[in-house]
C-alpha cells in the first residue's frame, strides 16, 4: 500500500466541470438539491448545488474533483476484490466472499467453477453446500448465492412499478398456496397453476421463492417465509455489491445488470451519493465506493498464473464500454461475447488471453496470442483440477490455437 496521500500513478485527481440537473419534488434546506452529472451524460454522482432560479431543468457550473483511474488500476482492483489473484482459504467465509455479487448458474454447473477460480478446496459438491441457495436472481438467471444475502438478491430486484410489483406478488402467493411447504418441479407448478413455468420467475423478487437447479432436469422449487428487509434497504444493498465486484460503475450499468428499471438504477446511486467518488476511466466517467478508493490507489500485486473462469462469470459479465475495457481488441471481444452461449474465458497473469470450452472430459482452448510453455502448464493444471461430477476420466486439454 501507498502512504497516505501519495496518489499512484494515473490515480490522480482533475478538475472538471458538471453539469445540474433538477431532480424534481427534492428540497434541501428551502431549495432545490441537484444531481451532479458528468459531461458524459452518465447518471449522477448525487453531489447537491443550488440553483437560484425555476424551472423542471437548469444549467449550472460545478467543478468537481474527479479521480483518474487507469485500466491497470481498474483490472487489478477487480481481481483483487474477486479473489481472482491468489485463492481464498476454504470455508464458508470465502463461500460468501466469492458470491459476494452473486455466481450466474445459467449454464450447469458455472457457479461451481466460478467458486473453483476463487476458494481453495472446492470439490464438486461444494455448490451444495449449506450456506449457499440458489434462485432465480438479477436478469432472473439462476445464481447461487450466500444463504444470508437472499434477500439482497431477490428484494433488492423487486419491481418499482405498481403493475411489475402486483404481478410479482401475486406469482409469489399462488406459489405459497400450491406448494404448502413442499416441493415441485417448476413445469409441474406451472402446470398446476395454468401458467408457462418460466412465469413462476416473476415471483423470485419477493425474496419467498428458491430453486435447486443441477443443470440436467428442471428447477425444483419451493417457498420460503417473506423477508424482513425493506425493499429500499435491500436495494441500496445489492447497489453496493455491484460496485463493491464491477466498480467503477454507473446507474445504467447496475440497472441493466440487476434487471431493474432505469430509474431505479438512477435512484439506488443517487441514495448513495454520501458514500460514492466520482472517477474518470478509459471509457468514461463513472463511480466507486468510497471506501474502495485506496484499494484502486494501492500498488498491484502478484497476478494468479492461469484461471479458467466459466460462461457467465461476474469478472466479464459486463455490457457496453466495459467489455472494451477488458477486451480492448474487437474481434476479441466478438470471440469472447458471443450472440448466443458465451465460451468460458481464459485468464492468465491478469489478462484474458482467450476462450475455452468443455465437451465431457475434453476442455478445448483458443488462444488469441502465443502463450508460453510456463503459461500452458499453468492452463493445463487449472483444467486438469475442475472439480466437474462425473466424469469418466482424467480432463484433457485440447489447444486449438
Amino acid at each position: 500500500m501507498r502512504p497516505e496521500g501519495d496518489v499512484a500513478t494515473g490515480a490522480n485527481r482533475q478538475e472538471v466541470s458538471a453539469r445540474c440537473i433538477l431532480r424534481a419534488g427534492a428540497h434541501v434546506g428551502g431549495v432545490d438539491e441537484v444531481l451532479l452529472l458528468p459531461l458524459t451524460n452518465h447518471a449522477p454522482t448525487g453531489q447537491p448545488a443550488k440553483l437560484t432560479d425555476h424551472g423542471s431543468f437548469r444549467r449550472c457550473d460545478l467543478t468537481q474533483s474527479r479521480l483518474n483511474l487507469t485500466r491497470t488500476q481498474i483490472l487489478a482492483f477487480r481481481r483483487h476484490v474477486g479473489a481472482l489473484d491468489q485463492r481464498l482459504p476454504r470455508g464458508r467465509r470465502s463461500l460468501r466472499r466469492a458470491a459476494w455479487a452473486g455466481l450466474q448458474d445459467s449454464m450447469p454447473r458455472a457457479a461451481l467453477l466460478s467458486i473453483h477460480a476463487r476458494v481453495e478446496g472446492t470439490e464438486p459438491s461444494t455448490w451444495e453446500d449449506p450456506s449457499l441457495v440458489q434462485l432465480w436472481g438479477p436478469r432472473y438467471n439462476a445464481y447461487v448465492v450466500a444463504a444470508r444475502d437472499l434477500t439482497v438478491f431477490s428484494l433488492g430486484r423487486l419491481p418499482d412499478d405498481a403493475k411489475g410489483r402486483r404481478v410479482a406478488e401475486d406469482q409469489a402467493a399462488r406459489l405459497h398456496a400450491l406448494l404448502r411447504g413442499t416441493s415441485m418441479t417448476y413445469g409441474e407448478a406451472g402446470r398446476a397453476l395454468g401458467e408457462h413455468p418460466n412465469r413462476l420467475r416473476y415471483a423470485a423478487p419477493t425474496g419467498t421463492v428458491v430453486i435447486r437447479w443441477d443443470g440436467a432436469r428442471q428447477p425444483t422449487i419451493w417457498t420460503v417465509p417473506p423477508p424482513g428487509l425493506d425493499p429500499s434497504e435491500a436495494r441500496l444493498e445489492l447497489a453496493r455489491r455491484y460496485l463493491h465486484v464491477f466498480g467503477p460503475a454507473t446507474p445504467e450499468a447496475f440497472a441493466g445488470w440487476a434487471g431493474i428499471s432505469a430509474r431505479g438504477g438512477v435512484a439506488a446511486f443517487d441514495a448513495l451519493r454520501r458514500s460514492l467518488t466520482p472517477v474518470r476511466t478509459p471509457v468514461g466517467d463513472a463511480w466507486i465506493l468510497t471506501p474502495d478508493e485506496a484499494t484502486f490507489r494501492a500498488a498491484t500485486g502478484p497476478t494468479a498464473s492461469a484461471r479458467l473462469l466459466p460462461s457467465g462469470d461476474a469478472y466479464f459479465l459486463l455490457q457496453g464500454d466495459d467489455r472494451e475495457l477488458l477486451v480492448p481488441d474487437a474481434d476479441r471481444r466478438r470471440a469472447l461475447w458471443t450472440p448466443r452461449v458465451w465460451p468460458g474465458g481464459v485468464l492468465v497473469k491478469g489478462e484474458v488471453v482467450g476462450t475455452w470450452q468443455r465437451a465431457e472430459a475434453t476442455v478445448t482452448v483458443q488462444t488469441w496470442r502465443r502463450l508460453s510453455r510456463a503459461a500452458r502448464d499453468a492452463v493445463e493444471a487449472e483444467a486438469e483440477s475442475l472439480p466437474l461430477p462425473g466424469l469418466g476420466g482424467r480432463i484433457v486439454v485440447r489447444w486449438d490455437d
